[in-house]
């Protein structure tokens, strides 16, 4: 049972990476959980964890308990309990994981919400199960259709078949309320299945698509990231990011999860740097903070009057002179304490050459020849004459 890209060869074996978990796409490798306790022994007399994760289309994860004397792998497809019918998913963890899992996402284990695995899933379940992966599209494009038809102001972003067929879940995002009554009985006569809708977030949908990021990997709401927490303009200003738009925003139009991963980091390196809004006191006059650079700990202050002339300072010289201005003490001017310049005449040389060396990029092409150049005339063969 591979995912759908990888399609299956003639044998009846998956191509590709043959559910190996490697081509990082549809359903392989989709929020995958390294099972660190898969090489350990279950302790003498204990007997093992009743309970798997089970992965079906897309991100959707839930827990079900093995039936009596069912044992099941990583990876096998199993037919779990639903209400008057079945569906087919993928187990993704087994062990004592699972009970870790099931605490972190704040599943009790004696929830009458948990089902239970009925059997593993024969080959006649899992070709039917493809089939309905493969009328996914088409269904979802009538459906489209029939809102648009409708006037109703909402995205249907993908549909989800139940493993028996009866049922099938449509996933949409709008931005207000949407009475969609007459939508689902369109959509019942039409498919003659039951429909469920469920209303979920631009985030959500980023991850059920999948996409590029502008990192050039995969999106990281579609591989690795479970929790979705509110990021907020103020971890760009945190990290001395420039406000805009296209390039702080996703492709789910919000701002990027990856603002928050190195914010706790920037915040806790601010707590040495003075306020902005703090000025320094000179003689020569009053400094008004500039800019920052966190890393080399280095800060830019200008006088008040000469904004195009900064002085770079470094951080315990910003902290010394704040010092004595709050002992009511001003120093002679910044100049003194002004690292050394960076004048265009007084820049090291660049040590660093590319792999190419000097040579240019285009030295491969073809020259150019001149448009202006005339064509030589060729003259004709005089005839000749016999002496």
């Amino acid at each position: 049972m591979s995912c759908a890209s990888c399609a299956s060869s003639g044998n009846g074996s998956p191509r590709g990476c043959k559910s190996n978990g490697t081509c990082g796409t549809d359903s392989c490798n989709k929020l995958t959980v390294f099972d660190w306790l898969g090489n350990m022994e279950t302790p003498s007399g204990k007997a093992p964890f009743s309970m798997v994760e089970v992965r079906f289309k897309n991100s959707r994860k839930e827990f079900f308990t093995l039936a009596e004397g069912l044992s099941v792998a990583v990876g096998d497809p199993v037919i779990t309990e639903e209400e008057s019918g079945y569906d087919l998913g993928l187990v993704t963890l087994t062990g004592e994981l699972v009970r870790f899992q099931m605490k972190k996402k704040k599943v009790a284990e004696d929830s009458e919400e948990i089902s239970k695995i009925v059997r593993k899933a024969n080959q006649k379940e899992i070709d039917k199960w493809h089939a309905l992966r493969d009328q996914e599209p088409k269904i979802q494009k009538r459906a489209r259709e029939l809102a648009i038809g409708l006037g109703l102001e909402m995205k249907l972003s993908d549909v989800e078949f139940r493993g028996d067929g009866r049922k099938a879940t449509f996933y949409y995002t709008a931005e207000n309320r949407v009475d969609f009554r007459q939508l689902i009985k369109d959509m019942a006569q039409a498919f003659s299945i039951r429909i469920e809708m469920r209303q979920i977030g631009l985030r959500q949908e980023a991850s059920r698509l999948g996409g590029i990021g502008s990192c050039g990997r995969e999106l990281c709401c579609s591989t690795w990231l479970t929790d979705y927490r509110s990021v907020s303009t103020s971890a760009a200003r945190y990290q001395q990011l420039s406000l805009n738009p296209l390039k702080l925003a996703g492709q789910c139009g919000k701002l990027k999860c990856c603002l928050n991963y190195e914010l706790d980091a920037y915040r806790s390196a601010l707590k040495s740097f003075p306020k902005p809004e703090l000025k320094l006191q000179t003689e020569k006059g009053v400094a008004v903070f500039q800019k920052m650079d966190i890393f080399k700990e280095q800060l830019w202050y200008a006088y008040k009057g000469e904004w195009m002339n900064w002085h770079q300072l470094s951080l315990d010289s910003v902290l010394e002179i704040i010092d004595k201005n709050n002992k009511k003490e001003k120093v002679q001017s910044l100049e003194e304490y002004t690292n050394e310049s960076t004048n265009a005449s007084e820049v090291p040389e660049a040590v660093f050459e590319n792999v190419v060396g000097q040579d240019s990029l285009n030295r491969f092409d073809l020259p150019k020849r001149s448009k202006n150049k005339r064509k030589k005339k060729r003259k004709p063969n005089r005839p000749q004459s016999n002496a």
